[in-house]
């Protein structure tokens, strides 16, 4: 049997590792074993972190839409009570959306809201 040299395979493994850890700081970035360890801990983090975007988004919503509310005299939890009871089918990031860039058709919203209010308090 003939004998493989793996040299360049090898090489060509650690390259990439270190092609990818471009940026780490000290050996992270330089040396193949930091560079791989640095590595895998990045990409638990990644895992992590995209779960924990979505929990900081809808909390970003949530402040927005209470900020908006507030000026109709109304309680984040209240109004999001109230939309579902007036059946607006729209979720927090839109309306986070539309409270920001959108008031009058927020406005409009609150209105509709407040009629559903109005229909619950005088049963």
């Amino acid at each position: 049997m003939t004998r493989i040299k793996r040299g360049v395979t090898a090489g060509k493994r650690r390259k990439k590792v270190i092609k990818r850890a471009k940026g780490f700081l000290g050996a992270r970035s330089k040396k193949f074993r930091a560079a791989k360890e640095a590595l895998m801990k990045a990409g638990t983090y990644a895992y992590r972190d995209r779960k924990v975007k979505k929990r900081v988004m809808r909390r970003l919503w949530q402040i927005r839409l209470n900020a908006a509310v507030r000026k109709y005299d109304l309680s984040y939890s209240r109004f999001i009570h109230l939309c579902k009871l007036a059946k607006v089918e729209m979720d927090r990031k839109v309306l986070s959306e539309i409270a920001v860039k959108n008031p009058g058709v927020f406005e409009k919203i609150i209105e509709q809201v407040k009629k559903a209010e109005n229909k619950i308090e005088s049963k």
